[in-house]
C-alpha cells in the first residue's frame, strides 16, 4: 500500500479558482445590466400606459362636457380617474407636462388640457426623448 503524501493534497489550485472567480465576475455584470435594463423596460411601459389613460380620460371628458378640463386634477374631480398617476420616471405626480388648447372664437372652445407629456428629463430606450411622448 503506498502512503499518502502529505504535500500533494487534492485541492484546487489557484488558478481553477481564478478562473472560477472571474466567470462568476462576467454572470453578475451581464445579469445587473439586463436587470437595470428591464426596470427601465418596465418604467417605460408604465409611462406609456399612464399617458394613454390620461389622454383617453381628456378624451372622454371633451366628449361628455363638450370642453377641455382645466386641470388633471379635474379628470379626479369628475371622477375620470381616481387619482393622478405618479409619473414613473420621475416618480412625481407634479411633473407632468399639460398642453393647453387656445381659445378660438369661431370654434367656441374654452381653453382647457388637451394633452399630457412626461416632465422627465433623459431619453428612452428607443432614442425619442420622454418629454415627446
Amino acid at each position: 500500500m503506498k502512503k499518502k503524501d502529505p504535500t500533494h493534497d487534492k485541492g484546487f489550485t489557484l488558478i481553477e479558482l481564478l478562473i472560477v472567480v472571474s466567470l462568476i465576475g462576467i454572470i453578475v455584470t451581464v445579469a445587473a445590466v439586463q436587470y437595470k435594463q428591464a426596470i427601465q423596460k418596465a418604467k417605460e411601459a408604465v409611462l406609456k400606459e399612464d399617458l394613454y389613460i390620461l389622454r383617453d380620460c381628456i378624451d372622454q371628458y371633451y366628449a361628455d362636457k363638450g370642453k377641455y378640463p382645466d386641470s388633471l386634477d379635474t379628470l379626479v374631480e369628475e371622477k375620470y380617474i381616481r387619482m393622478v398617476p405618479k409619473d414613473p420616471i420621475t416618480n412625481s405626480m407634479d411633473t407632468w407636462q399639460v398642453e393647453y388648447a387656445e381659445a378660438s372664437d369661431d370654434l367656441m372652445t374654452e381653453p382647457g388640457i388637451i394633452d399630457v407629456k412626461s416632465g422627465a428629463d433623459g431619453m428612452g430606450l428607443d432614442g425619442v426623448p420622454y418629454a415627446e411622448w
